[in-house]
């Protein structure tokens, strides 16, 4: 559910472009599926994450789907700046989409790096950078449709073999009204080759509009090194926050009282168990032992999960 409403009504929403004018690198939790969600949302947050995204939506479900709304789509007035990412390939899909989260949130994103073969499949995430004139009629649509001028269209892309074709895609969504890109310093072929931040660098070099960094950054140091190589106005993090949702925060490893918030926050939110076991496991991967993970991964209910973490954490 899109929840609580009326609360979140009557809460200020923001303007994510304040983050990008601020002078600081801002930091951000990257769309993850099944794990950036609400609950996470709120972890992070309270260990200095600067704006949050939901994870992948489809938004030709979204919109058809009052169960696809409700289940993809939760959010309350603590959460914010917020932004939602959509797959999309229609321009009026999209921007219907755009139009019923725009209440509940600040901006919203564009999937365009996603290479998962379904997605491709589908004419979603990464083929679209290879169809700029669809971009930048879905970017459009959305901005002449929305009122807001404070709401925020950003994409999220990944890099052509050719950079000369990223440049110029990146120039034509700026011309569209984008309001920033992030870009994975990959190829749709890439996945854990190294990242090319050169190309990162090249990139933001040929705009004027903010340029966020993604790919590999796993401590608060390397996102510092990130945007000292690259000259990104923002970090974007995916799996270096699973591992480490205090890690803005300048943790090493998630300290106690991380896993100690996950607790209160994923209970007092009924994450599914799943779901709440699994964000401990990796939140626990570099400090706790082989034998320890063989017990703790095969736990099987909250209770059980709960009564390990207070006989060996006293949390």
């Amino acid at each position: 559910m899109i929840g609580d409403i009326t609360e979140t009504k009557q809460c200020q929403l923001k303007d994510p472009m304040d983050l990008f004018h601020s002078g600081q690198v801002v930091k951000i939790c990257a769309p993850m599926v099944r794990y950036s969600k609400l609950a996470f949302r709120t972890l992070v947050r309270k260990y200095s994450c600067d704006l949050c995204y939901t994870p992948m939506i489809v938004a030709a479900d979204f919109v058809r789907s009052a169960k696809a709304r409700d289940s993809e789509f939760t959010t309350n007035k603590g959460d914010h700046p917020l932004i939602v990412q959509f797959a999309a390939k229609e321009a009026q899909i999209l921007c219907d989409a755009a139009r019923i989260v725009c209440p509940f949130a600040d901006g919203i994103d564009l999937n365009c790096g996603c290479p998962q073969r379904w997605a491709m499949a589908e004419g979603y995430g990464a083929c679209l950078i290879n169809k700029p004139e669809l971009i930048r009629d879905m970017v459009r649509h959305v901005r002449n449709q929305i009122d807001n001028p404070r709401f925020s269209v950003s994409i999220k892309i990944r890099i052509h073999e050719d950079l000369k074709r990223t440049v110029d895609l990146c120039q034509k969504a700026e011309a569209t009204g984008v309001s920033w890109i992030t870009v994975h310093g990959r190829t749709v072929e890439e996945r854990h080759q190294p990242v090319h931040y050169d190309a990162i660098k090249t990139i933001k070099q040929s705009m004027s509009i903010p340029v966020v960094a993604n790919g590999d950054i796993k401590t608060l140091k390397d996102a510092e090194n990130v945007r000292h190589l690259t000259g990104a106005d923002g970090v974007m993090v995916a799996r270096g926050l699973l591992a480490n949702p205090a890690m803005f925060a300048g943790y090493e490893e998630t300290p106690l009282k991380c896993i100690r918030d996950w607790v209160d926050i994923a209970l007092e939110h009924g994450t599914p168990f799943t779901c709440f076991h699994h964000h401990l496991m990796y939140m626990m991967e570099r400090v706790t032992s082989k034998q320890e993970k063989k017990v703790f991964n095969v736990l099987s209910s909250t209770s059980a999960v709960l009564d390990y973490l207070n006989n060996y954490y006293g949390v």
